[in-house]
């Protein structure tokens, strides 16, 4: 089976993962040099929160600035458009920033929002 790890920057690794807690994410064991934390998404998926020199050191570049541009957007399932909604709304409670009402398109709702360090995500339910 193939696994999916989505690894972060972040500015404090604690703050993050206090965050990503309030999504329904579970803590796995931090990383021993103190710089990675990971935590399980799903049985297949990870995500990895890495200090910003940590993330540096692995990727070799600077890591994006969130304030002015974006790399990636990292979308999740979710059960229902119900779940859809809440786990936005978990992450606007926690801190971060919903990023507007729900989209319907055909049988995909989508909802997105931005972690406490820019990072966008969406969560989306298909309908079959």
């Amino acid at each position: 089976m193939t696994m999916a790890f989505i690894n972060l920057p972040v500015r404090d690794l604690t703050t993050a993962a206090e965050f990503y807690r309030a999504l329904g994410f579970t803590s796995d064991q931090s990383e021993s040099d103190g710089g990675s934390m990971v935590l399980t998404i799903s049985d297949s998926t990870r995500l990895v929160l890495h200090i910003r020199s940590a993330f540096e050191s692995y990727t070799g570049v600077a890591a994006t600035d969130t304030s002015t541009s974006r790399e990636v957007i990292v979308g999740l399932s979710a059960q229902s458009r119900e779940q859809v909604d809440e786990l936005v709304d978990q992450a606007a409670v926690a801190g971060g920033e919903s990023l507007g009402p729900g989209i319907a398109n055909g049988p995909m709702y989508m909802r997105g929002f931005r972690d406490l360090d820019g990072h966008q995500w969406s969560f989306l339910h298909l309908a079959s």
